[in-house]
């Protein structure tokens, strides 16, 4: 039988009385027989008072659990408990073994007494209990006395621990104004004490700092609110010490702490409101649209969306023509322009701005309004802005026969300022590089200045440009297009070469060819083309024409029989009549070439025979005449390179050129005839220069030679201003190269008095006094040598030429 022996250390007696208490209940409910339990019948019997039948075994092995106190600091190692058997007799005959979870380094026994001792300190938190087992051996023979036992040690707990805070420090957020008793955030505090024994692990929690702002429930650490309206503009971060006391709170209790950081969240508790209640602005007229004209800023304490601003103009002079957007960054309101600007139509402008929160909260609009408004005065200032046209675009219909000189249009614009300066008008000559038209400087006439083709070009786009007399820098520009409108001046004709057949064998009435023409006119309701044989040809006894009324004709043949012996081709001219305004023709010629055919009318063969070379005349005969040939080529050719040639004047080298070169001009002027060439008279009043006497012919002009003037209509010389008849005159120099006057370019380049050389010339050394030195020469270097020794002092004989 196993029993446990007493405990001899005072320190134990609370693990002795615990073992005593678990020896008895266990001596009268267990007994291990070979490792089998008493019966429950058997236990039963045990219990009751009744007299049993039978008697139960006397048990030899006891489990039993012991008991021991965590972190002992004694020097001797630690009694934990006596283990025995009934059949020890004190002699030493039995030999006890301890086995199993920390035995021979925790736990060591006396193999003699049995006795228990720890000799390694205990931590429960960091083992609770262990599990050994006993045996009981015969020294002398190591036979087992006993059955193998297992029993346990339990680690008894002590207050050696203090409350942690495991996730601290901790990071709260509530919002500003809540309510006192908000709940915040709980802390948790754990302690590894054992919780089932004692109050070694009864937590109370209390607040060290962060009074009187938050208060801590003592038994769930949940943080509220301990102060109405604390406001986050006031004082947003707060830091709060919380402390965790186990032992219930009670005196000796160990204690832990932690820091909870609590930030007050924004609520929209702030109205807006602007600083300045009146903003005074300036733009430039000019400015363009949605370009930026200033700020406004209304304040507000709060902070992100509760911050957020929407600005609008609520009432003013300047809601149409200005407007105003939010700056999502720095919630600013944007003034921008939003329509043009005049300061010549109105100079300033006054906006009446609000500035409110989209985002508001119902229980806090008592302490609204939750808007503000501010006054804006705008001024506009002038610039000096380029002329306008009026209107803005121009569109322009002209027929392309209309005279050089005629007015087309009238280009008009305006200084918008009110200094009003005078306009001159010019055309953008890159919009008109053929320069067929001008416009006069100070009326804005658009005049046609070359002839129009609207079979080369059908429209016209160009640009007419506006410049301040005053201040060039300022232009304005208008496009003009000009749609040139068709005239019936172009003839029909024939797209391509028309070349038919005739067979000999051809019956009178057969169809030889069907032709058609083009024009390059356009007209409105559409070409149609009349056809005829030409008059020369009207009656033609071989071919006749029928119009087929649909731009085309049929050549038909009008007898039978042709030869190729007696002609082999025929010209047939044929009118090509169109339907416009005047009618306009052209002829056409059809080259018909007579065949010989098949009888199914196929042709065979369409010229007629070949004279043959004669047989006699041999390959050498042939190179002979093509040598001749050859030959007379080049004699041509070297005749007229001859004729052609110049001869070459003698040049004399520069340096030994000594003499001056004297340069005559015989080029005599026109003299009074050069008034002829443009009549003042003429230019002025064009119908009385008509009117009278034949005008005289100019001496120095080739009689071939005639005035383009001619060629521009009377009525458009008659009724059109001087600027057209310039224009026509201009246009008849363009065209004409060979037309005197010509234009000549004379240039002399001479040494004058001012030149550090003085003059070279001998036209001036009549005027000296005395004779002149010519020694300095022999300074100027190399280049003078030749004229140093001509006209320098010489000290041997003079040279001869």
């Amino acid at each position: 039988m196993w029993t446990s022996g007493r405990m001899s250390n005072a320190k134990n007696w609370l693990g002795l009385g615990m073992s005593l208490y678990f020896w008895g209940l266990m001596d009268l409910t267990t007994t291990v027989l070979s490792g089998t339990a008493t019966p429950q019948g058997e236990l039963e019997a045990l219990l009751s008072d009744e007299p049993q039948s039978h008697q139960r075994t006397k048990r030899s092995w006891v489990w039993n659990q012991f008991f021991v106190l965590e972190e002992y600091t004694g020097t001797d190692p630690l009694y934990v408990g006596k283990l025995h058997s009934d059949m020890d007799r004190g002699d030493g005959s039995i030999k006890y073994i301890l086995s199993g979870e920390g035995a021979g380094i925790v736990f060591t026994i006396d193999d003699t007494t049995g006795d228990i001792h720890a000799i390694q300190r205990l931590d429960r938190e960091e083992r609770a209990q262990y599990t050994l087992r006993a045996q009981a051996l015969d020294r002398r023979t190591g036979r087992p006395m006993e059955p193998e036992s297992e029993f346990i040690i339990k680690i008894q707990d002590i207050n050696d621990n203090e409350p942690k805070f495991l996730d601290g420090p901790y990071v709260a957020t509530v919002p500003e104004m809540s309510p006192v008793g908000t709940s915040v955030i709980q802390v948790t505090a754990t302690d590894a004490d054992d919780p089932t024994y004692g109050n070694s692990a009864r937590v109370v929690y209390s607040i060290l700092q962060g009074q009187p702002y938050f208060s801590v429930d003592s038994k769930t650490g949940v943080i509220r609110t301990a102060l109405m309206n604390m406001d986050r503009e006031a004082k947003e971060y707060y830091e709060v010490i919380i402390q965790a006391k186990d032992m219930g709170g009670q005196l000796g209790g160990l204690a832990g702490t932690t820091t909870v950081n609590i930030t007050l969240s924004d609520v929209n508790d702030n109205p807006p409101r602007f600083p300045q209640k009146h903003y005074q602005m300036s733009v430039l007229e000019s400015a363009p649209i949605s370009s930026t004209v200033g700020r406004v800023f209304a304040k507000d304490l709060d902070e992100g969306i509760n911050a957020e601003m929407k600005y609008t103009i609520v009432d003013g002079d300047g809601a149409d023509a200005f407007d105003i957007s939010t700056d999502p960054n720095f919630q600013v309101g944007i003034i921008t322009v939003k329509k043009p600007l005049s300061f010549e139509s109105k100079k300033s402008y006054t906006l009446k701005v609000e500035g409110a929160n989209p985002h508001l909260e119902m229980r806090f609009l008592s302490l609204g309004p939750f808007q503000d408004t501010t006054t804006v005065h705008i001024s506009v200032e002038d610039v000096d802005e380029p002329p306008v046209f009026e209107p803005g675009f121009y569109f322009v219909e002209v027929p392309e026969d209309v005279a050089i000189g005629t007015t087309i249009q009238i280009i008009s614009a305006k200084d918008p300022d009110v200094t009003n300066n005078s306009i001159r008008y010019s055309i953008d000559r890159s919009s008109d590089p053929g320069r067929f038209f001008y416009v006069d400087i100070t009326t804005g006439a658009l005049m046609t200045a070359r002839p129009l083709d609207r079979e080369e070009f059908s429209w016209h786009n160009i640009t007419v440009l506006a410049m301040e007399m005053n201040n060039p820098s300022q232009v304005g520009s208008v496009p003009v297009t000009i749609k040139v409108l068709d005239v019936n001046d172009n003839a029909p004709e024939f797209p391509r070469f028309y070349e038919a057949f005739v067979c000999e064998n051809a019956k009178a009435g057969q169809l030889i060819q069907t032709v058609s023409a083009v024009d390059q006119d356009d007209p409105l309701n559409g070409q149609h083309f009349y056809y005829s044989l030409a008059p020369e040809a009207a009656n033609n006894p071989n071919f006749t024409i029928r119009d087929n009324q649909d731009n085309t004709a049929r050549i038909l043949t009008r007898r039978s029989g042709f030869r190729q012996q007696e002609q082999s081709v025929f010209y047939l001219p044929i009118l090509i009549a169109d339907s416009g305004q005047p009618v306009l023709s052209s002829t056409g010629t059809l080259t018909i070439q007579v065949c010989s055919c098949d009888d199914d009318g196929h042709v065979m063969s369409c010229s007629p025979e070949a004279y043959m070379l004669p047989v006699s005349l041999s390959r050498g005969a042939l190179i002979a005449i093509l040598a001749c040939i050859f030959v007379l080529l080049v004699l041509v050719l070297l005749i007229l390179s001859m004729r052609r040639h110049r001869k070459q004047p003698y040049i004399i080298d520069d340096e030994e050129n000594i003499h001056e070169n004297i340069v005559r001009y015989d080029d005599e002027g026109g003299g009074e005839e050069d008034t002829e060439a443009f009549d003042i008279a003429a230019m002025w009043n064009p119908r009385e220069a008509q009117a009278g006497a034949a005008p005289k012919t100019r001496q120095d002009m080739l009689p071939e030679i005639e005035s383009l003037s001619r060629y521009v209509p009377q009525t458009c010389a008659v009724n059109s201003t001087v600027h057209s008849y310039v224009l026509a005159k201009l246009y008849e120099a363009d065209m004409d190269l060979w037309a005197p006057p010509f234009d000549s370019l004379q240039t002399y380049m001479f040494e004058g008095d001012g030149s550090v050389a003085g003059s070279l010339s001998s036209l001036q050394s009549a005027t000296s006094d005395s004779e002149q030195s010519f020694d300095f020469l022999t300074d100027w270097g190399p280049r003078f040598r030749k004229l140093a020794e001509l006209y320098g002092a010489s000290e041997g004989p003079s040279p001869l030429w």
